[in-house]
């Protein structure tokens, strides 16, 4: 996902998604360990996924604040 189509979705779908990340980051790191992930690529675009969203639910939480 893009970085606008994480900022379209609502603060549920957002923890729902980092849910999600999470746990897809967690399969990634399994496979790796017992030498089924062909490209270990995608660990590192998960956890950039994951710094993503907590980022965007940062800055919601930050303008909720100065409001």
């Amino acid at each position: 996902m893009e970085i606008d189509d994480l900022r379209a979705l609502s603060d549920e779908d957002l923890d729902n998604e980092l849910y999600d990340t999470h746990r897809e980051l967690m399969n990634l790191r399994f496979r790796a360990a017992t030498m089924q992930l062909s490209n270990v690529n995608e660990i590192s675009s998960a956890k950039k996924r994951v710094a993503r969203i907590n980022t965007l639910i940062r800055e919601r939480e930050l303008t909720r604040a100065a409001v």
